[in-house]
C-alpha cells in the first residue's frame, strides 16, 4: 500500500522543480504563482503576488477561473515543504498545462533563505 510520502515522491519525478535560488527567476516570468497550502497557512505569510488556491480545490477552482485557463500559462507552485506543490504539478500537467514549476523545500525553505514574504498587518486585537 502506497503513503503520502510515497506518492509524493513519485510526483518529485514526474514535476519539474527548482530550488530557491532559481525560483526568484521563475517568479519573475510567471502569469501565476499559485499558494497550494490552506487558507489559514496563506494568511500567517506568502510570497509576494501569489494568490491562494487550495490543493484541495486546484483543479475546481483552475477550471472556474478563464485567466487560469490557458494551458501555456508559467505557473509556479509551492506549498509549506513541496510535498503537495509537486502533487498539484502533476495534477496540472495531466490536466494540459505545460510549463508549472515547483518550489524545492517550499515556503519554508523560501523563508529560511531570508527570502521576503507578505505577512498581513496586525488588526488591534493581536
Amino acid at each position: 500500500m502506497k503513503t503520502a510520502h510515497d506518492l509524493v515522491l513519485a510526483a518529485k519525478t514526474q514535476c519539474r522543480e527548482v530550488s530557491v535560488e532559481d525560483a526568484q527567476a521563475a517568479l519573475l516570468s510567471a502569469d501565476a504563482i499559485i499558494d497550494v497550502r490552506e487558507a489559514d497557512e496563506y494568511a500567517s505569510g506568502h510570497l509576494s503576488g501569489a494568490i491562494n488556491l487550495p490543493r484541495g480545490l486546484l483543479e475546481f477552482k483552475l477550471s472556474g477561473n478563464p485567466a487560469l485557463e490557458p494551458r501555456d500559462l508559467n505557473v509556479v507552485l509551492y506549498c509549506k515543504t513541496s510535498g503537495r506543490a509537486a502533487l498539484a504539478a502533476i495534477t496540472m500537467q495531466s490536466m494540459g498545462y505545460l510549463n508549472v514549476v515547483s518550489i524545492a523545500g517550499g515556503f519554508d525553505a523560501w523563508v529560511e533563505a531570508g527570502k521576503p514574504v507578505v505577512k498581513p498587518a496586525p488588526t488591534r486585537f493581536d
